[in-house]
């Protein structure tokens, strides 16, 4: 069987495991690569010790981060058990140390600036609805109208990251907001479409959304929509949230990974007086 055909296989195996979009296209093209890498032989005969070599001829050649280093590796894995029913002993080579970036955090006066910038107010919703819920992009754009529940303040997120449902609470002030957007718009299949009805808003575009919201607002940041969800978490923390409903909201699965909001916060570091104020 040749390679395209077993990347096809593999990728009806991982739609049959219901593996996210993105995940599939993400190991598809690291193995694409992979492969390439090594187009003179038989993908059977490829070994753990080829794997290294690629990691340092062309992964580390080329400087790409430890996070894709890691995609390779876990795609080389899941493929061969698939397709060959074989391990490859991955746990054996040494991963990349994670690096340990704390996350990009606007002030809230930035954020109101950055909100109040579309005219539009269908790019107003949408990008306040990311903060004002702590969205991740793809929740956003798969949101759909039965998902606002006005009459209880909830917002239903369904199937996100981890195949998880969560539900978090939803201002009346964007309720509000939402109904003006409805009532202007009409949409008919998701909460946000594009041009052509019950076409879902791109990903893209929902990111230019954003740069032009931050170009006229005056900030000379490269923000990313990801950037708003980190400030609602972290501005929850500093107004005195407990940090296992913020793991909640977020849809984290362990609260290690909520907790690197208590190196941004600037709630307690306020409070710290500095020695040089007592020379």
């Amino acid at each position: 069987m040749k390679t395209e055909q077993h990347l096809l296989a593999f990728k009806s195996y991982m739609h049959y495991r219901r593996y996210s979009p993105n995940t599939i296209k993400t190991y598809t093209d690291a193995l694409e690569i992979f492969f390439r890498f090594f187009q003179n032989r038989a993908l059977e005969s490829l070994t753990i010790e080829d794997i290294i070599d690629f990691n340092n001829d062309y992964i580390l050649k080329k400087n790409l981060s430890a996070s894709y280093q890691n995609q390779v590796i876990n795609a080389i894995k899941l493929f061969y058990r698939n397709r060959f029913n074989r391990a490859m002993e991955v746990d054996f080579i040494q991963r990349p140390r994670r690096e340990k970036r704390l996350p990009n955090v606007l002030s809230k006066k930035e954020i109101k600036a950055i909100l109040e910038a579309p005219t539009n107010l269908k790019h107003r919703a949408m990008i306040s609805l990311i903060y004002a819920c702590g969205l991740r992009r793809s929740e956003l754009l798969n949101l759909t109208l039965k998902d606002i529940h006005s009459d209880r303040n909830l917002l239903f997120i369904r199937q996100s990251k981890g195949k998880k449902d969560r539900v978090v609470p939803i201002s009346m002030k964007l309720i509000a907001m939402l109904r003006d957007y409805y009532k202007a718009f009409k949409p008919k299949t998701w909460l946000f479409e594009g041009q052509l009805a019950g076409e879902k808003y791109s990903e893209r575009s929902i990111q230019l959304v954003l740069n032009q919201s931050v170009s006229k607002a005056k900030i000379n940041k490269q923000v990313s929509l990801h950037w708003l969800r980190h400030s609602y978490a972290t501005h929850l923390l500093e107004s005195g949230t407990d940090l296992r409903y913020i793991q909640e909201l977020l849809g984290h699965s362990s609260s290690k990974t909520t907790e690197i909001y208590t190196h941004v916060s600037t709630r307690n570091l306020q409070q710290i007086r500095s020695p040089f104020d007592d020379l």
